[in-house]
């Protein structure tokens, strides 16, 4: 792995993968290649690199909607991340089709992104929020799901895995219960879409969206799925070159999906590594990535029980995010102690504000995992966290 991706070479353990991943060598290697050898920007030349990089864009759309079973490559929009697309599709379509006291149904574990383009949606428009109510794990539960709907709810929008609590949700039985009830959905797939197999055909999701640079992708790219019949209705999240067939002082005529949702520039390289990445991970396969990562985290858990001062909140969660806590020591003091042995991990509310004040939760340190992890990592970590007077006398 230290050959594959260089990072690791730097003497660091890396922790910290729900933020972001780690990129390898052949990712890093494609952005190379297209800023040394066909730097040109697509649709715009009539000349051989040009066509490259259009080439290039088209194989990376096609090579996604395979990776995520899409049945049409023109459902698969590029974004900066998973953030725009949810803004694009709460701003986009629902703010054109939801209407007063419809309600739109979240759960308070759910990243920021997937909360506030709804919370601004109800300030512009007359929409509810309603969110549902978690058990004593901080999960979600079918029972709770169905008593939160009603006759008023219009969509359902969470995350398959949060980023906090890690717990992977029944997401298929929920989009089913939503479509029998006429329930749009959409799936925020960022801490799924890196870890296990995603099918939209059998999901049946009206959108879905992820970040390159959680699955070995570069920063600043991501996927808006939709089905094709819904993104004929949405409308473009912004204007300009690129995205329209043709205009003039009377008429804008857009141009074809996906492209009236790409205007300007695109982030080319971003687009380019993010196939690449897609196509490193379909060479080790989701199935063993799924396999490793729970091996890995089975064993974090066992050897954290073996500390008595250290608190895990999530020990029955089914991914590969676990939170703690060392008694008297805030998160933050923590995570700079940790730092000091190299070992990166994440202090605070991990962008998931409204998790505290429904779990009472305390900030916490959270150690995410990915294939690349070792059981050797873990026990590193291990001895940093038992080495209790270096530990309390770090911090005094």
């Amino acid at each position: 792995m230290n050959k594959e991706f260089p990072i690791l070479n730097k003497n660091i353990i890396y922790f910290d993968n729900a933020a972001t991943t780690l990129k390898p060598k052949s990712v890093i290697n494609a952005i190379n290649d297209y800023y040394e050898n066909y730097s040109a920007n697509s649709h715009r030349g009539d000349y051989n690199i040009a066509f490259k990089v259009d080439d290039e864009i088209d194989l990376a759309r096609e090579t996604i909607k395979n990776f995520i079973n899409a049945r049409r490559k023109e459902e698969i929009i590029f974004t900066s991340g998973a953030t725009e697309s949810l803004n694009m599709i709460v701003f986009g379509f629902f703010e054109n089709i939801l209407k007063d006291d419809d309600e739109v149904i979240l759960s308070k574990s759910e990243h920021a992104s997937n909360i506030l383009p709804w919370y601004i949606l109800s300030l512009k428009k007359k929409i509810k929020l309603k969110f549902i109510p978690l058990n004593e794990e901080n999960k979600i539960t079918i029972p709770n799901l169905l008593k939160t709907i009603t006759n008023k709810t219009k969509v359902i929008s969470l995350a398959h895995i949060t980023n906090v609590i890690g717990d992977i949700r029944n997401i298929d039985e929920i989009i089913k219960i939503a479509h029998s009830n006429n329930i749009y959905t959409v799936v925020d797939a960022s801490q799924s879409v890196p870890h296990i197999k995603t099918n939209v055909k059998e999901m049946d999701t009206d959108f879905l969206v992820f970040s390159g640079h959680k699955m070995c992708g570069p920063t600043g790219i991501g996927v808006l799925y939709g089905k094709y019949e819904l993104l004929l209705r949405m409308m473009p999240f912004k204007f300009g070159g690129g995205m329209n067939e043709s205009f003039n002082e009377e008429k804008l005529v857009l141009e074809n999906i996906p492209y009236r949702f790409e205007a300007g520039t695109q982030n080319i390289s971003g687009i380019i590594g993010l196939r690449h990445a897609v196509e490193y991970l379909n060479n080790i396969g989701l199935d063993e990535i799924n396999r490793h990562e729970t091996y890995l985290r089975n064993y974090l858990i066992r050897r954290l029980k073996e500390i008595p001062y250290v608190k895990i909140y999530n020990e029955f969660s089914e991914s590969s995010i676990v939170l703690i806590n060392v008694d008297d020591i805030l998160s933050g003091e923590l995570g700079l102690y940790l730092n000091s042995k190299n070992i990166c991990v994440r202090s605070g509310v991990h962008c998931a504000k409204m998790l505290k004040e429904e779990s009472h939760f305390e900030n916490t340190v959270r150690i995410s995992l990915y294939f690349y992890n070792t059981y050797e990592e873990i026990d590193e970590l291990i001895n940093a966290l038992k080495n209790k007077n270096e530990l309390y006398n770090f911090l005094k």
